[in-house]
């Protein structure tokens, strides 16, 4: 059955909503970007919302101001933009300064990969995943589906660190039915159990990851959506069930983003185990078009996560 198509930061915003009529601790803070679901946050808690303005720096410089007052703060923006024209405030007032005191920023980067597609390759975000890994004390969580996000709620709320959300700009069909605590401490779920091969992706791409593997049968599907921290122990027993694995990732691949996890996850095992990488090569995209016409260009929709998979099945361990 078909599932419902929503916004991530729709259905978090309005879980989040609730929370703040609980915890008067909490604030949100936005670069001028809007939402549906804001406009009620905004109306009803007046005094915890604030707008920057066309001014990410800024942005987490009163989050953080906030936060060390012992706030809950929520810092919203187009991704790019606050994962890299802020990356510097990030670095030092959130990174550095979390490894010395308690301090709870959420960051909100909505438009990651390419889901604003149109706007070409400056609103594309291919390597937030890569440089958010990087930061010491930061959390990196990258949800498939609208109920992953509206789940995560209670784990920022919870957890006295930095994170940052990778919300997509397009509003997506569901792929869970319910998100239990006992998954999101997972920060994984296998979607889809296979023999020989599985597709390990995160964000949009499991999307892609799920119709590829329907296509093919008896291959798995791991949704791997908390990169950092990554519950290694737990993940890396789950892979070693395969033989063949596929990682697929609206990102740039061989970067530092979820192929690179996967790898050093593996790297002891990388003679029984074979590892192939879908994602963006060492380029930006300037062709404009739907998403699916991208990712057709650029080797990523599901005939080329099939390819890949049935290419390792077909002629196994090179």
């Amino acid at each position: 059955m078909t599932q419902p198509a929503r916004a991530m930061r729709d259905a978090f915003i309005e879980a989040l909503y609730d929370r703040m009529a609980e915890n008067e601790r909490i604030f949100f803070l936005a670069a001028d970007l809007g939402s549906p679901a804001l406009d009620r946050l905004r109306a009803d808690f007046p005094e915890r919302f604030i707008n920057v303005g066309i001014a990410e720096q800024n942005l987490i410089n009163v989050a953080t101001g906030l936060a060390l007052e012992g706030g809950i703060v929520y810092a919203y923006a187009i991704a790019p933009f606050i994962a890299m024209r802020a990356y510097e405030q990030i670095r030092v007032n959130l990174s550095i300064s979390s490894q010395v005191r308690p301090v709870n920023v959420n960051l909100i980067g909505v438009g990651g990969g390419v889901s604003y597609q149109v706007s070409g390759p400056t609103h594309h975000c291919l390597e937030d995943l890569a440089i958010m890994r990087l930061l010491p004390n930061m959390a990196v969580f990258s949800p498939s589906d609208w109920r992953l996000a509206a789940a995560f709620v209670d784990y920022t709320v919870s957890n006295c660190t930095p994170k940052y959300l990778r919300f997509d700009g397009k509003p997506i069909p569901a792929i869970y039915e319910t998100v239990t605590p006992e998954t999101l401490t997972a920060g994984f779920c296998e979607l889809v159990a296979g023999t020989e091969a599985c597709i390990v992706s995160t964000g949009f791409m499991t999307q892609r990851a799920l119709s590829a593997a329907r296509s093919l049968g008896s291959v798995g599907v791991v949704d791997l959506f908390l990169l950092k921290p990554a519950n290694t122990g737990k993940l890396r027993q789950t892979l070693l069930k395969y033989r063949h694995i596929v990682t697929a990732e609206e990102g740039f691949v061989g970067n530092g983003g979820l192929d690179s996890l996967v790898a050093q996850l593996l790297n002891e095992d990388r003679r029984s185990v074979t590892l192939d990488h879908i994602g963006f090569n060492d380029r930006y995209v300037f062709e404009l078009g739907t998403r699916d016409y991208l990712h057709a260009r650029n080797g990523m929709d599901e005939s080329a996560i099939m390819a890949a998979v049935t290419r390792r099945l077909g002629h196994g361990t090179p």
